[in-house]
């Protein structure tokens, strides 16, 4: 029975969760009216799950819609539809749109969808004052209502017959922005508006053009007046007089300045009236301006003045503009046409001018301290006019050049420059110098020393290195030349060997000669001999006259073994090195006959008696044989002796068989010899 009733329950729970059973097909979302709406207009977004169920059961839906990854709506329903509402749609809402649907721990996502609210809200303008000054600004605040950033916001400024300023501004965080205009010189009425664009997508959108506003100007003075006296025939000598002044609403900070050319001639300030006086010059010829500034704001009023020359600028003459030193120099002021003048010669210098007679002719016996520019004034009523600058240069003559080498000593290596200087004692520059090699030749003009320098790279092993050098400036002595300077070439080291007699080998207390040589180089070499060792060490440097050198060592013993090289360098600073020779000290002859009477005999006599053991061990395996045979041989004669006696019936006892005994020696020694000379017994 209770078996029974478990089959039913677990069948009646396989049926009810088979009931249960649902999935997602799909998941939607949509736009109403479109997916493109215009501003303002009622906007619906629907999101609708289709959902396929095994039995017809309540199954509980989160459903929610996302714009650009925002959470904007959220619901929770046994239907699979729901609907977000946007009363007026503004374009704050175009953005991607996706809902998502939520049910039995189950999710699914509809597709994206891009919502476009057209049109933006129309912006609003305020200008923070209706009427301004010239010279201040207009402070404007433009707005988009409803409408969320980032924006862009045109500001245009308009007045009559001129085109539009305009001034963008981008805010990334609110949806207004403030700019400020400035009010310029003539700005009457002035108009200003603005509008907002937007950003969607890959293009721009433009809000409609907000309310215009009105600025009306104020001018803070009027513009200046000019006035000049006498207004025209102005001659140089005479008065010329400027008067500069306007009318203003306000005194406040104003300035009023008087220019020439661009040049400030005078200037007042808290007045309205500028006055400026001056005695005419040519100079004065030009366009004078009159300047009235307040703040930010200015006028301007210009006028042209043109003075009359009264007389033209003198000419300052010269006998001559280069001269030896004591010659006679004559200096001479004059101007064309013209003869009621008061002249005055002058020395320019670079604090002031030096006067140095006020006559129309100067004449001086000139030193080289007269090297310098002069000019010549003339005056007239007052006017004074400066002549163009004459130049005068006074020559000492050039002494005795010399040369010298720039290092001191008069040498080079060969494969080097040559640095060379031309030195003069005395001599007004500028000195034209002449450097000569041989047959060659190469000038250099110095204009403000007395020394010139010569590089010469063409160094040649045979060159003769006579050198020299001349001088001259504008002097009428002509030019002087230096004594010959003889240059020695050196010539590097070059190939350096070492060699050694005996070579390679030596015995042990022989002397060795060492020979240091080199193919090519100037004299003295200074030779050097070396044995390498951890730290090498010098055994013998000479300084000779010559390309090689000798050197004897005494004796050599075992602890000379090792290897040898040698360096050789002269006044070209180059050291070169040979290649290492290799010195193998060996036994002397009577070394070697010490070292064989103390090993050899000792061997000699090991040997000997290793041979006399031998044969005496050999002599002695020899012995005990021949014994054997002996005593065989003296056995039987005892026995016939024995046999006989018997026969004989002579018998002994005691001490007749010691006798036997020593008989039995006795023939025993017979028997030795009888066996080296008799037959052998049988």
């Amino acid at each position: 029975m209770y078996l029974a009733l478990l089959v039913i329950f677990l069948q009646c729970s396989e049926i009810c969760t088979q009931k249960r059973v649902f999935t997602f097909n799909a998941v939607h979302i949509e736009v109403q009216p479109s997916a493109k709406v215009e501003n303002g207009a009622p906007m619906s977004i629907i999101c609708h799950a289709d959902i396929s169920k095994s039995t017809d059961f309540n199954l509980q839906h989160n459903i929610t819609i996302f714009k650009d990854g925002k959470l904007v709506f959220m619901s929770v329903s046994g239907k699979g539809d729901a609907r977000y509402e946007v009363p007026m749609a503004r374009s704050s809402h175009t953005g991607d749109y996706q809902c998502a649907v939520e049910a039995g721990g189950k999710i699914k996502h509809s597709d994206s969808l891009h919502v476009w609210v057209t049109g933006m809200t129309k912006p609003i303008l305020i200008a923070e004052k209706k009427e301004v000054f010239e010279g201040e600004v207009v402070k404007l605040r433009c707005e988009l209502p409803e409408e969320v950033p980032p924006l862009y916001f045109v500001f245009q400024k308009m007045k009559v017959n001129s085109t539009p300023k305009q001034k963008l501004q981008e805010e990334l965080y609110r949806n207004f922005s403030v700019v400020e205009f400035p009010v310029d010189e003539g700005d009457d009425i002035l108009q200003f508006d603005c509008f907002g664009k937007r950003r969607v997508r890959f293009e721009f959108e433009t809000s409609l053009t907000s309310n215009k506003t009105l600025i009306t100007v104020k001018e803070p003075f009027i513009k200046p007046t000019l006035h000049i006296k006498p207004s025209s025939n102005i001659t140089e000598g005479k008065e010329i007089r400027f008067e500069c002044s306007t009318v203003v609403a306000k005194m406040r900070d104003i300035e009023i300045i008087l220019l020439r050319n661009k040049t400030i001639l005078s200037s007042v300030r808290d007045q309205t009236t500028l006055k400026y006086s001056a005695v005419a010059t040519l100079e004065d010829s030009g366009e004078y301006l009159c300047k009235v500034e307040e703040g930010k704001a200015s006028k301007t009023t210009t006028h042209n003045v043109v003075v009359t020359e009264l007389f033209p600028k003198p000419i300052l003459t010269a006998s001559m503009n280069e001269l030896d030193e004591h010659k006679e120099l004559t200096l001479s002021c004059s101007i064309k046409d013209f003869q009621n003048a008061s002249f005055s010669i002058l020395r320019k210098h670079s604090s002031r001018d030096i006067l140095l007679r006020n006559s129309r002719n100067l004449t001086m016996r000139a030193s080289v301290n007269d090297t310098g520019s002069y000019i010549c004034k003339a005056e007239v009523n007052r006017i004074v006019k400066e002549s163009k600058p004459v130049t005068i240069r006074v020559y000492a003559p050039v002494s005795m050049p010399s040369i010298s080498v720039f290092s001191g000593l008069p040498e080079v290596v060969l494969g080097r420059p040559l640095n060379l200087t031309c030195c003069l004692m005395m001599g007004t520059p500028p000195i034209t110098f002449t450097f000569y090699k041989g047959n060659k030749n190469k000038k250099k003009i110095v204009t403000n020393n007395t020394c010139a320098a010569f590089l010469d790279k063409d160094i040649r092993q045979n060159d003769k290195g006579q050198y020299k050098c001349g001088a001259k400036n504008h002097h009428s002595s002509g030019m002087k030349t230096s004594k010959v300077l003889n240059i020695t070439v050196i010539v590097p080291i070059r190939n350096t060997s070492l060699g050694s007699v005996p070579y390679g080998v030596v015995e042990d207390g022989r002397e060795t000669t060492f020979l240091c040589s080199v193919e090519e180089g100037s004299w003295p070499i200074h030779f050097r001999i070396f044995r390498k060792m951890d730290r090498d060490i010098l055994l013998f440097e000479r300084s000779e006259h010559a390309d090689r050198v000798v050197w004897q060592k005494k004796e050599m013993s075992r602890q000379d073994t090792g290897t040898y090289y040698c360096i050789a360098s002269n006044r070209a600073n180059v050291s070169a090195k040979s290649h290492p020779i290799t010195i193998n000290v060996i036994l002397a002859s009577w070394q070697k006959g010490v070292i064989t009477a103390f090993v050899l005999i000792p061997i000699a006599g090991v040997m000997i008696l290793a041979v006399w053991w031998f044969w005496c061990k050999k002599k002695n395996a020899k012995g005990p044989s021949m014994e054997m045979s002996r005593s065989a041989l003296a056995t039987n004669s005892t026995s016939e002796k024995l046999s006989r006696q018997h026969n004989d019936g002579d018998y002994y006892s005691g001490s007749g068989y010691i006798e036997d005994g020593e008989n039995h020696m006795k023939s025993t020694d017979e028997n030795k010899v009888a066996a080296g000379s008799g037959p052998r017994l049988k």
